[in-house]
């Protein structure tokens, strides 16, 4: 989706991650009374890629392309240790695959800018990386010089278009999350292809689900814009079609596929959502307007700019860039750059959310679970950190 894509990618940057002195706010859902305060592992450069592996070692992506293993020590700080990088101007997502294969997901965008090629500086002996591919998904093992691409998701998206696009580009990619499979394979979320695919060991790919939009209310408190920036709006109260947006996978405790919504313009809060997919599906669709029937239910509602989930043995946790939403901290509203972080909870009667680190985290940009301890990356873009809560 091309509006949010873009502000994805220049939303502008915030300098902090915890919030100093601000007080735990009742925003929605229930808050753990041990999850208040995040602690920093190790500051990182707009870092967003994390994958927990336990024993203190967590793989990391940030800004400039990097991807790194940070190791927690008993005493003194963590260590950075850089394993390689892909020349691209927004961080990948990345993920740990068998036999220690890293997989590193590229979006929409590629390459540094131009202005950035030309001010870097290079020894003799050092060759300038050629831009890494959009819409692309790379491996990496050790010993390699370099990632190496392993699946053209956007050449796939080309021959198989969204149906149900809003924007009049079906064939659209920007594939944002993924999740490796104990099997070999790839789940890849992909945010402008509205669905969930499968990338299998040998680099083919299917389409495991497509999210269908859905109708929501124009939300209160959106400026006037011009015609140039989207405007003008419509009324708030205006029920408009909204994409879906598929941002993040996981794998849960039960096995099943989740995947999360960002939600597409307006991106009215509290409408994104988190479907619950079977193992070994293939051409589901994930229906708001039916939602607990077929291999794609919806697990939970509620949410608002979903862009990273994660999975451990107290269930699945969902993070939101921003509780008031990507278009609103896209406009600069006052406090949209606050993200949510939430556990979400099955009960008798449907889900309840329960929110971790309350009002201190901005605009995060990925979250994964070890044992009892929750990792965040943040803020997405300028000076950031690996955060530990729990």
């Amino acid at each position: 989706m091309n509006r949010t894509t873009a502000a994805l990618v220049t939303a502008g940057a915030v300098s902090a991650l915890v919030i100093p002195g601000l007080s735990p706010a009742a925003a929605g859902g229930h808050h753990g009374p041990s999850y208040d305060e995040p602690r920093v592992v190790t500051a990182l450069d707009g870092p967003r890629g994390v994958d927990a592996l336990g024993h203190g070692r967590t793989l990391v992506t940030e800004s400039d392309g990097s991807f790194s293993m940070v190791v927690e020590r008993r005493h003194g700080p963590a260590k950075v240790i850089g394993l390689g990088a892909l020349a691209t101007d927004f961080p990948p997502a990345v993920a740990l695959g068998r036999h220690g294969t890293v997989f590193l997901l590229t979006g929409a965008s590629s390459g540094p800018p131009e202005d950035a090629r030309a001010a870097s500086v290079l020894t003799a002996d050092e060759v300038e990386p050629e831009p890494a591919a959009g819409a692309t998904l790379y491996r990496w093992r050790p010993g390699w010089d370099a990632p190496r691409p392993f699946a053209d998701i956007g050449a796939y998206q080309v021959g198989d278009p969204d149906p149900a696009d809003l924007e009049d580009l079906p064939a659209d990619s920007n594939p944002f999350g993924l999740a490796a499979l104990a099997d070999g394979s790839v789940l890849v979320a992909d945010a402008a292809g509205n669905d969930l695919l499968r990338v299998d060991k040998h680099g083919d790919i299917t389409t495991v689900a497509r999210l269908l939009p859905r109708v929501v209310e124009v939300p209160e408190g959106l400026p006037e814009l011009p015609p140039e920036a989207g405007g003008p709006l419509p009324p708030a109260g205006t029920p408009i079609p909204s994409e879906a947006v598929a941002t993040s996978v996981t794998v849960g405790p039960d096995g099943a596929w989740y995947v999360g919504e960002l939600r597409g313009f307006p991106a009215t809060p509290g409408t994104s959502q988190v479907w619950r997919i079977k193992p070994g599906t293939v051409g589901a669709t994930c229906d708001p307007e039916a939602p607990w029937t077929g291999r794609c239910t919806r697990y939970a509602d509620g949410l608002t700019s979903v862009v990273d989930l994660a999975a451990g043995s107290r269930g699945v946790y969902a993070l939101e860039l921003s509780k008031q939403s990507w278009f609103a901290t896209e406009l600069g509203l006052p406090g949209s750059e606050i993200g949510g972080l939430y556990l979400i909870g099955k009960h008798r009667h449907g889900t309840r959310l329960h929110e971790l680190a309350t009002d201190r985290l901005l605009t995060p940009g990925g979250v994964d679970v070890v044992g009892r301890d929750v990792y965040v990356t943040g803020p997405l873009f300028g000076p950031g950190a690996l955060l530990r809560v729990g």
